[in-house]
């Protein structure tokens, strides 16, 4: 066995339906009194609907949240935050609103209580990230992590099927990356396999039976062990790539990671073969991983070409650039051609090929 570090923070999690009826206890936990709500504007009834919940605790609702952070967006909410003496952040949301609530923690230390209605894992991890002038620029600071997550699969009711299977290949991601990465270890890619399973036998199922919940609290256990894997270990050439398409060309996140997911894992597949074999055998496949996961996405109606989701054929090379100019440690080196013809690939949305 090779070598590792293991260094986790302990994290509350209360996980199970109506656990969302536990926020005002957890907040009260915290020794917090003032909370500020987050949320998008469209999940605005959720924030609502915790603000009720938690009674005199809530300070205030911030339904602004949108996608990659804007700083001008982050900014205003601490200003809010500020303004309303709050002591604490209920995030209410995916990856969007949670990502808000951590650009004010790390402006504030403002304590954070998540609530994710998606299973994009972001809850996890102490990654933060923000965009400012059309770059986006990302850190990790465990002053972000939430100080406690509540995943409760009924709040994942509302989430539309064409929302729910982009978001849960965005947590296979976090997966996949988890077990090739320099600073892995034993455990984390146990978390990994176990969460590419959970959400490879759930997403299929919530897309044919968009009402049945036992596989939305698999998605979503599946998501908390892919956030947890994020958080635990680095990332490679597909997140780089995900934060510069997201950040530069404004492109929907986990439509983002969805699309690129397979074509990365193809980039890598020569390098890092081991973690291959384990993604393959998590998926159920006999096929490569890169094919296992064109072939889940396209199974539960989720995008597969970067042309189909705003990306400009023009605008792949400037891509290929930003990606290559700091790149994230990866098995394969990060060279400008190869790059360029992995994003070729993701925006035309050919399968991956032996």
């Amino acid at each position: 066995m090779r070598d590792f570090i293991y260094d986790q923070p302990p994290a509350r999690v209360i996980f199970g339906s109506g656990s969302f009826d536990r926020l005002a206890d957890e907040v009260t936990r915290l020794g917090a009194a003032r909370a500020i709500v987050l949320s998008t504007p469209q999940q605005r009834n959720d924030a609502e609907e915790a603000a009720r919940r938690l009674g005199t605790l809530s300070a205030g609702i911030f339904a602004e949240a949108v996608m990659h952070v804007p700083i001008e967006t982050a900014r205003a909410a601490r200003e809010m935050a500020r303004n309303l003496n709050a002591d604490c952040c209920v995030a209410v949301g995916g990856g969007s609103t949670i990502g808000l609530g951590k650009a004010i923690a790390i402006m504030s230390s403002l304590p954070i209580v998540a609530v994710p209605t998606t299973f994009a894992g972001s809850e996890m991890t102490p990654i933060y990230g923000l965009t400012d002038g059309g770059v986006k620029k990302t850190g990790r600071d465990r002053r972000v992590l939430p100080k406690t997550v509540i995943y409760d699969p009924d709040l994942t009711r509302t989430l539309p099927v064409r929302i729910a299977a982009p978001s849960g290949m965005n947590a296979i991601a976090h997966c996949v990356e988890g077990l090739y990465a320099p600073d892995g270890n034993p455990i984390m890619s146990l978390f990994a396999a176990e969460g590419i399973r959970a959400l490879a036998r759930s997403l299929p199922v919530i897309v044919r039976e968009p009402e049945n919940i036992e596989a939305r609290s698999d998605a979503l256990y599946g998501a908390w062990l892919a956030g947890t894997v994020l958080g635990g270990v680095g990332i490679g050439i597909h997140h780089k790539l995900c934060h510069t398409l997201g950040g530069s060309f404004n492109l929907p996140h986990a439509e983002v990671h969805t699309v690129i997911l397979p074509h990365a894992v193809e980039f890598n597949r020569n390098a890092a073969p081991e973690a291959m074999r384990i993604v393959a055998d998590a998926l159920g496949v006999k096929e490569s991983a890169g094919q296992g996961l064109y072939d889940l996405a396209v199974a539960i109606g989720a995008p597969v070409a970067l042309r189909d989701i705003g990306m400009p054929a023009d605008g792949l090379e400037r891509a290929a650039e930003l990606a290559t100019q700091n790149p994230y440690a990866n098995p394969r080196p990060v060279e400008y051609a190869g790059v360029l013809e992995l994003l070729q690939k993701a925006w035309a949305g050919t399968r991956p090929v032996e």
